[in-house]
Parts: structure tokens; sequence; C-alpha cells
């Protein structure tokens, strides 16, 4: 069935370290040859051996609209053809942050940088050359990129891997690193009560998406606020999931809690590698060359990048329709799924907010990392090749979100759930 995957596999392995260019992908958490991709169109990608699956990664967020949406493909073709990089300013970089700044809440100014990880990486650095501190609070199970001081106690592909000590980050890299649990708010009381003066910022993803798609509980980040007010300490949302997915204004605007600094990913490029940090004028003009925090990149605000997400972002802005759609979907598969799974007697959790998903195998509530890593990974792990068999592609690992597109149909989710419901009895 994957034959022709395998063989790529085996090529790849041979020149690229472990045969991928993100650990994820390379399905250690589940086992089995990793799926090589040739093609996608809206709700389906096509593998290299001709299979058709419907996609509940979507690039890991940002394919919202579907793959390969006509409007951004368009747009990227006509600018292709003006230089795929400058190296200088351009009109479109500027029209995109003025955009972010109208759908952002909190918000004043806007810098590009190429991925989630520099965004984040960037944020913490302004952070700290705000405030003069260098400790900075992080949650178990969150992932923020691969910086050096963001591995500690990770989530995504280090949880994936269970790498739970990354060689070549140093002692004193992680010894400015301070990690909790995820919801748990007398932890980070403490921390703050033994250290506050040394810390600069607590970063959190709002909605956790690399442990699997785990809420905040009440009061959690309501609580992360007042502590951070009380104690001259920036709170950073890390939103590389969750901009423009969960709502127009994502998090923040979704939640109701304002933070001091937001990073975005790949859905402000239209999956194009981009990211960016964004927070109030006072803030981001600490950033060279207005101010002394450096932080550079030649292809920042690549301008490829740039009108594929002005595309996409402009089509969010316009139709907020698209996101209760996305609810009413979501809504419908996580009820098929919970009946499917019910009906087989299978124990099971489901998370879910907005087009963010993930389903656990245990019987109690999936809060923190703690709890994805006691459930029953080795039947998400059989899941997971059943649903893939049946022409269904989830994220290859238990500690991964599912993201939905609105290009997904009444009869895609359908196909999903009696895809759950089969898989299920023959692997019972």
């Amino acid at each position: 069935m994957y034959t022709t995957s395998e063989t790529l596999f085996e090529k790849a392995r041979q020149v690229i370290p472990g045969g991928v260019n993100s650990p994820v992908r390379a399905f250690k958490g589940v086992g089995g040859t990793p799926v090589f991709m040739k093609n996608a169109k809206g709700a389906y990608m096509n593998d290299a051996d001709g299979n058709r699956y419907i996609d509940y990664i979507n690039s890991w967020g940002p394919m919202i609209l579907g793959h390969a949406y006509d409007p951004v493909v368009k747009a990227i073709q006509e600018y292709a053809t003006y230089s795929t990089s400058f190296g200088a300013p351009t009109e479109m970089e500027t029209k995109v942050a003025e955009l972010i700044v109208s759908m952002v809440p909190n918000i004043d100014m806007v810098r590009m940088v190429n991925s989630g990880t520099e965004a984040c990486m960037s944020a913490l650095r302004l952070a700290r050359g705000y405030t003069g501190r260098n400790k900075f609070i992080k949650f178990e199970g969150n992932y923020h990129g691969h910086a050096d001081a963001f591995l500690v106690n990770a989530g995504s592909g280090v949880a994936t891997l269970d790498i739970q000590a990354v060689p070549g980050v140093t002692k004193s890299v992680a010894e400015d690193t301070l990690s909790v649990p995820y919801n748990n708010l007398p932890a980070v009381e403490q921390l703050v009560a033994e250290q506050g003066r040394d810390i600069a910022a607590i970063i959190v993803e709002p909605v956790a998406g690399n442990m699997g798609c785990i809420l905040p509980q009440p009061g959690f980040l309501e609580g992360l606020r007042s502590i951070c007010d009380a104690n001259g300490i920036l709170l950073i949302f890390d939103e590389v999931m969750t901009g423009f997915r969960l709502a127009r204004g994502g998090a923040q605007e979704l939640l109701g809690i304002k933070a001091d600094l937001v990073t975005f990913g790949k859905i402000i490029g239209g999956g194009m590698p981009v990211g960016a940090f964004a927070g109030r004028k006072e803030l981001m003009e600490h950033i060279a060359p207005v101010g002394k925090v450096y932080q550079a990149g030649t292809l920042s605000g690549n301008p490829i990048a740039m009108i594929a997400g002005y595309t996409l972002l402009h089509t969010l802005n316009e139709n907020p329709v698209i996101y209760q759609q996305l609810d009413e979907k979501a809504n419908y598969l996580v009820n098929g799924l919970r009946e499917a799974l019910g009906a087989a007697g299978v124990v099971h959790q489901i998370n879910h907010l907005g087009s963010m998903m993930s389903v656990h195998f245990a019987e109690y509530p999936i809060v923190d990392f703690s709890a994805a890593s006691g459930a029953n990974n080795e039947l998400f792990r059989r899941f997971f090749h059943g649903m893939l068999e049946r022409g269904v592609y989830l994220p290859p690992s238990a500690f991964e979100s599912w993201f939905l597109s609105n290009a997904l149909t009444t009869e895609d989710l359908d196909f999903t759930i009696n895809a759950a419901k089969a898989t299920m009895q023959a692997i019972k």
C-alpha cells in the first residue's frame, strides 16, 4: 500500500537524519513508515502511491481553508514573477502588519520573522531586554519551538520521542527555564513567590496543542494575568497554533485574556515559512533599530509569504462566518466520534475547542502533560494506523492536536466517523 513511500523513506535516510526534516514526521510515535505526500487540494492529501486521505493535520494548522486555496495560489503565482526575495522593505509587509493589528486585540506593532520558533525566541529576548531579568516560566508539555531555552520539559516532537534531557542545551540555559505543570496555578504562584524578581516572562500556549489539544482550566489564564500584573512579569501567549484559527483575534479574543506579547506562525503566511511577534508599542519599540534588543532576518517579511498571508487573513477577516462553520463541523465530528467510540466500548476522552481537537484513550480528563502521557498511547498507535488504512490522515502522535479545515464536507466527517467505527471493531 505504501511501497513508494517506503522506497522514498529509505533514500531519504541516507542523506537526511532520520529521513525527515522535522522529527514528528518520522512516525516514531506510532511506528511504521512515514507516508510521503505528493499533492493536496481542499480537505484531501494524496501520497506518492496514489492513496487519498482526508487531512486532519492541515500543515499543523495554517490550511484553515484547505490545501491549495485558489486565491492564495493565484496571489503567490503573481508575486513570484516580481521576485522571490528582495532583502529590502516592501509595501506588503506593512499591509500584513496593519491587517494583523486590526484583527488582534491589544497589539500595536508586529515584527515579521521566519518561523514560530523564531517568533517565540524573539519575544522572550524582548521580554528579558525590557524587564532586565533572565528567568522565565514555561509549562510542561507546551512547545514553543526548538530554541535552547524552550526545550526543557517540552511537548510536540520532544514528547513524542520521549527525550527528557536535550543534549546541546547547556546547564546555565536550563537553569533560567522554570517549568511547572500546565493548568497548575499554585505551582506558578509558588515559583513567583520564590523567584519573582528574576522572572521576565511567563510563556504559555493559551490552548495547548503540543500534548494533544488541552484547554485551560477556568481561572488559569486569568490567574496568570493577575500574577504578571502584580510582579512586573510579561505574559506571552504562544498563538502559533491558535492565532487566527480559534477566532479572528485568536485566543486573546476568544478567551477574553490580554497578553503583553503574542507570537504567530505559519497561518500568517498562508502556510509559507513565516512567523511574527507582536505587542504594545511601548514594548515593541525596544526592538532594533528603534531599541537595543537585536533581532534580524534576511528573509523576514518575504514577499511571497506576505502576499499569501495577506490573502488568507483578509478572507478570514471579511468572512467571520467561517469560524461559525468550523465550530459546527468540529462539534459534528466530536459528537460522532464520541458515539462511535462509546458504542465500541472504548474508554476515551475528546478535548476540543473550535477547530482544534484530540482523542485520548483514558478514563480521566486530560488536563496536562502527565495526564496525556498516562493515556493508552499504544491504543492510539493502532487507532492511527487503522484510520490511515481507511483513508484518514491523523497527526502521527498522541501528543499533537488535530486541525480541521473549512474545506471538510459533511460527507468527509461522516466518512471519518465511520472509519473510526470500523477501526475499533477491527482492533478490539
